[in-house]
Formats: C-alpha cells, sequence, structure tokens
C-alpha cells in the first residue's frame, strides 16, 4: 500500500518563510500571480466538472484574495497543451498527464499536493471492467474482444492496463480484436453499456464496497449521479496500486504562491469540507505534500509507451 508522513509543519513552515527578512512576503506572488487559473481534465461533462470545482474555486478566491477561473478541457491533452503555454497556473493531474508535462517542459511542473485515502493509502487502481451479461469474467475471456482505452494521456485508463498487459507477454495490438480511443472515462463506460465494446478501464480507489464502485473513483461518481448501477458491470481486472495523481503548479511560480497553495490544500478538509469532497469525487481523507519522486516511474511507463509506438 502506497503511503507518506503527512507533513503537518507545512503551514507553520510556509508562514516561517515568508516572515523571515529577505524573503518575498506574501503579497508579493500577487503581482505575478494577479488570477488563479485552474485546468481541469476531461473523462467527464463539462456541466458536472465545472459544479463540482465551484467550491474549489471559490475557496481559493477567499483564502488567497485572487480572483480565481476554472477551465475544462475537452480531454487530458487540452490541460496539457495549456499547462506547457502557460495560460493556467494549476491543475489536478492524473499521474500519466504529469508525466507528459514534465517530459514536455522539461519539468517545469511541480506536484503540490497528492489525495489522501480514507485508509491513508495515497494510492488507486486501474480497473477492467465488463458488461455483467457479458459472460466474460476475466483477462482471458478478452483475448479476441473490444476494448475502450479512456484517453491517451490517462494512466489508468489507458498507460497503465498497457503497460502491466505487456509484463505479462500480452500484446495489446494483438490481443483484443479492436481498441479505441472513448473520450474519457464516462464515455468509455457508457460505450461498454451501450456494447460499443466489450471492456473499458477506468480508476478507483479500490477500497470499501465494489457495489458502489468503491470509496472514490469514476465508477462511485457516476454512482453518486445515477448515471451507473454496479449490478450492470463486472470488474474483471485490477492493476497495482499506483500514486493517486498530484495538485500541480508551473514550477515557475513564485514559491509564495505555491507555500500558499499547498496550505490551502492541505487545509481544505477541515476549512470547507464541502468543496472538498466535491472535488475529490467522494470519500478521500485529505491532501499530503507531493513530489516528483512519485510520479518518475509515470515518466519511465511515458517514454517505454514512445518506444512502443515507433516499433510498431
Amino acid at each position: 500500500m502506497i503511503t507518506r508522513r503527512r507533513f503537518a509543519s507545512v503551514a507553520a513552515l510556509g508562514a516561517a518563510t515568508l516572515a523571515m527578512p529577505g524573503i518575498a512576503r506574501a503579497q508579493d506572488w500577487k503581482a505575478q500571480v494577479p488570477q488563479v487559473r485552474i485546468g481541469l481534465l476531461g473523462g467527464e461533462n463539462e456541466a458536472d466538472r465545472l459544479a463540482r470545482y465551484e467550491g474549489f474555486r471559490r475557496h481559493i478566491e477567499t483564502k488567497l484574495g485572487v480572483p480565481a477561473r476554472v477551465y475544462a478541457a475537452g480531454d487530458y491533452a487540452g490541460v496539457m497543451q495549456a499547462f506547457a503555454a502557460r495560460q493556467i497556473e494549476i491543475a489536478g493531474m492524473s499521474p500519466a498527464a504529469y508525466a507528459g508535462v514534465w517530459l514536455d517542459t522539461n519539468g517545469n511542473i511541480e506536484p503540490l499536493a497528492v489525495t489522501e485515502e480514507a485508509d491513508g493509502s495515497i494510492g488507486y487502481v486501474a480497473l477492467m471492467y465488463v458488461r455483467a451479461d457479458s459472460g466474460i469474467t476475466s483477462l482471458e475471456d478478452m483475448r479476441g474482444k473490444s476494448m475502450a482505452w479512456a484517453d491517451p494521456n490517462s494512466a489508468s485508463g489507458y498507460l497503465v492496463p498497457r503497460a502491466e498487459l505487456r509484463t505479462r507477454g500480452i500484446d495489446p495490438e494483438r490481443y483484443f480484436s479492436r481498441t479505441g480511443f472513448a473520450g474519457g472515462h464516462e464515455q468509455a463506460v457508457v460505450a461498454v453499456l451501450n456494447k460499443q465494446y466489450d471492456a473499458g478501464v477506468a480508476w478507483g480507489s479500490g477500497i470499501g464496497e465494489e457495489s458502489q464502485g468503491f470509496t472514490r473513483g469514476v465508477l462511485r461518481s457516476m454512482v453518486d449521479k445515477n448515471m451507473l448501477n454496479m449490478r450492470d458491470l463486472r470488474i474483471i481486472w485490477r492493476s497495482r496500486q499506483l500514486a493517486n495523481g498530484p495538485i500541480a503548479a508551473r514550477k515557475d511560480l513564485p514559491e509564495g504562491f505555491k507555500a500558499a497553495m499547498r496550505d490551502l490544500l492541505i487545509r481544505i478538509p477541515q476549512e470547507n469540507p464541502e468543496a472538498h469532497r466535491a472535488m475529490e469525487r467522494g470519500n478521500a481523507k485529505g491532501f499530503q505534500v507531493a513530489s516528483h519522486e512519485l510520479y518518475a516511474p509515470f515518466v519511465d511507463m511515458r517514454r517505454a509507451e514512445a518506444q512502443a509506438r515507433r516499433a510498431r
């Protein structure tokens, strides 16, 4: 289980740093960051994404004293490109999207915080699902069947399942009869339910009741929105545990801003639990301070996937 020691002194350290002579004070970063632009990855319909993050947006304005704007991209690549073009300041990233930005920008992205699950872990799993009435009960049964990937920049919805299949000697291009991108996690679930594909992959906490879509994740979110009854799906495969994606900022932003945002994230479960629950899509405990080391394996996976594409 992926766990990390909680950094309880983050807020105190940030406050002490800003108070030190010769160090920029809290107001100084606002001249360089007059507003906070928040990027939202695709995978869920735009109206629901904007609604879920409205409380977080208002919380940033209240606590940091600058306007905050939310930008919902059509897919993961939209946020990645906006990050590289310096058009947003922060975003909740999948591990694979973070790794892609890190590679594309020569490291101009910095993890601020990572979600802590209800059991104290900071991980999640990729889940392969099929229709409950499909007769498919295992990965072996998927030979010659069709697979819906969520997004080419999703860890759980593309990168990790493919990497783990290859470690088992399975070539995804030959094992499945056909594959395609559904346009997001929710869209993939709908495509499977509508019999457009035999299986899909999504992310979930992997803890709690499977019958409710676990404690957090795509399936849980769809259950909560009455878009899905878990009796209609069967989980046939789980990945190893992966590090939750970070909320990340551009590395070139002022240290004062990044420290203030880290502090806001660490405190939000207590200061604004409703906004925290909405943005996390389920029962998460809070945030822990994150580091690049958590996501270095995903950088390696993206490089391996790129090499595999060139070899095809």
